[in-house]
């Protein structure tokens, strides 16, 4: 479902994130379908299995931790909804994207699960658009709201890791 119509107290992204995730998942399990693409090596039975159960709880920790200090400081979660907090410590002190990180995370433990060569080789492209049709929004909207406090957080913490 796409986003709501941008807003000056929004960040006007293309769509809800997990969403964009969601799509490359496909995406490339269909290129793989369609074009009879290989499995990823070395992720065939039990060693696919292990790393996709490392990379999901990792992901799953991280991004949920993310939320709950969203949810701590009583700002809204969704980058289509308005914020009402700046949250810049735990998790936000070391990247202003952790949930997006560990849901990257969380695509690739899918990948290795499913051995996806072509989920594996859309990932780059889900980045991109997580960059200029989420991040990037993001990052204008909460400079708009938030001013020099934004701009001090953005100038000494990276948008990854």
């Amino acid at each position: 479902m796409p986003a709501p119509k941008h807003s000056d107290d929004t960040a006007g992204v293309i769509t809800h994130p997990p969403l964009i995730y969601l799509a490359g998942l496909l995406l490339g399990w269909g290129a793989d379908r369609l074009f009879t693409l290989p499995p990823l090596p070395g992720l065939a039975g039990g060693a696919g299995v292990s790393l996709a159960a490392l990379l999901g709880t990792a992901g799953l920790l991280l991004a949920l931790a993310a939320a709950g200090l969203f949810v701590r400081a009583g700002t809204s979660i969704p980058p289509h909804r308005p914020a009402s907090a700046l949250v810049t410590g735990g998790l936000y002190r070391f990247s202003r994207n952790p949930i997006y990180v560990g849901v990257t995370l969380v695509y690739l433990a899918v990948t290795a699960f499913f051995a996806s060569l072509g989920a594996l080789v859309l990932l780059p492209a889900v980045l991109l658009v997580m960059e200029f049709g989420v991040i990037r929004r993001e990052e204008r909207y909460l400079e708009r709201r938030f001013g020099s406090a934004y701009r001090d957080y953005k100038a000494r913490v990276r948008r990854w890791f």
